[in-house]
């Protein structure tokens, strides 16, 4: 079976730092390497940002906007020019693309996350590449993904990628930055990400046009990798390295995929969801649901924080406020208030009608921190 691939370049390996205008040379490389790689069999989604950065060389500005209303413009110039550059050199080469414009919210709800999904799956079999960028023009504040490391997570897991490959200005992953810090050491290879944390130093700035520091991309290695997901974080502006990384070339910084994935409905739970509230749970609601699995119970709960309805999504934390797991869960913020720390059998004679037994089912609960030893 062909493997799929998912490839996201940032705008700092699309434009020239100096100016901000294309690299065409690069885009060029990428595109042909993209297309052999095809012709191989691989099905290829491309996630490209540069929009905004291509609106500002467009309209003459000299930094990237500040307000959000004015990015959102300059998107809207950019992201036509930059996909004319895509299919002028995907078309010399015969290969059809095509555009899509996602924001978080056509995510969060779960149809539309199946036809984004479906969508997908029928270009890929057609032999299509996807060129994916956030759709800046429309998103808001809110519900912006924040950065396209993120995205190409998020779409990596929904089309069940084999490979994540994040192109950006360093060659690898580094114990500190490499630009500011001469005793950084290169990190080759990550087998746990929850030790790498507490191992590097991260940025959380991009480039003078970009958005997307290390620190983005590490949390993007974590959802691709928690999906089963070889992850690879490599230098951008020589787009052919991404074949020899797929032959087993030692390139950049290699993440290994969790061995037991999480399931593509748990995945949508804790990745594309976006969190409306907290529930504190005592000590042995926390031991229950890291330990065994364990649905969660009214019982459990002491305090709530937020407002929310049923059936959307909340972080689940112990005494001190830190997140071990989210879900989605049976009970408002309101019909909570009234049964936390109450026993499931006192629930209708609260309420005064009969609802779930448990608060967050097993089935709708994703563990997010990992058990204690």
């Amino acid at each position: 079976m062909s493997q799929t691939l998912v490839v996201k370049i940032g705008t700092s390996s699309l434009t020239q730092p100096e100016t901000g205008d294309l690299a065409l040379s690069t885009i060029a490389s990428l595109v042909e390497t993209l297309c052999r790689l095809r012709r191989r069999g691989y099905r290829i989604v491309l996630v490209s940002s540069g929009a905004v950065g291509v609106g500002c060389t467009r309209l003459g500005l000299t930094e990237r906007p500040r307000t959000i209303s004015l990015k959102q413009a300059v998107a809207a110039v950019g992201q036509g020019r930059l996909i004319r550059v895509y299919d002028d050199l995907f078309t010399a080469l015969q290969q059809p693309i095509a555009q899509i414009l996602l924001t978080r919210s056509d995510l969060i709800h779960r149809a539309s996350y199946l036809n984004i999904e479906r969508t997908f799956q029928e270009l890929l079999h057609m032999g299509v590449i996807p060129i994916v960028n956030e759709n800046d023009t429309v998103a808001i504040d809110e519900l912006k993904f924040g950065d396209n490391d993120t995205l190409s997570a998020l779409v990596a897991s929904l089309v069940s990628a084999d490979w994540l490959i994040l192109l950006t200005d360093v060659d690898r992953l580094y114990s500190a930055d490499p630009r500011h810090n001469p005793d950084a050491q290169p990190i080759l290879r990550v087998s746990r990400i929850d030790q790498l944390k507490r191992q590097v130093q991260t940025g959380d700035r991009g480039s003078q046009w970009g958005t997307g520091g290390m620190m983005t991309k590490i949390a993007a290695a974590e959802i691709a990798t928690g999906a089963g997901i070889h992850t690879v974080i490599t230098e951008g502006s020589t787009p052919q390295k991404i074949e020899q990384i797929l032959q087993g070339a030692a390139i950049g910084t290699h993440f290994d995929p969790q061995l037991r994935p999480v399931s593509a409905r748990k995945r949508w739970i804790v990745h594309g969801l976006l969190a409306t509230g907290k529930l504190y749970l005592d000590d042995g609601a926390v031991q229950a649901i890291l330990s065994g699995g364990k649905s969660l119970l009214a019982a459990g709960i002491t305090a709530v924080e937020g407002e929310f309805d049923s059936q959307t999504a909340v972080q689940l934390c112990d005494r001190t406020g830190q997140e071990i797991a989210r879900g989605l869960v049976n009970y408002s913020s309101l019909e909570l208030g009234k049964i936390l720390g109450q026993q499931s059998d006192d629930i209708p004679k609260i309420l005064g009608y009969v609802g779930a037994d448990t608060v967050v089912h097993r089935d709708n609960l994703v563990v997010t921190q990992t058990a204690p030893a």
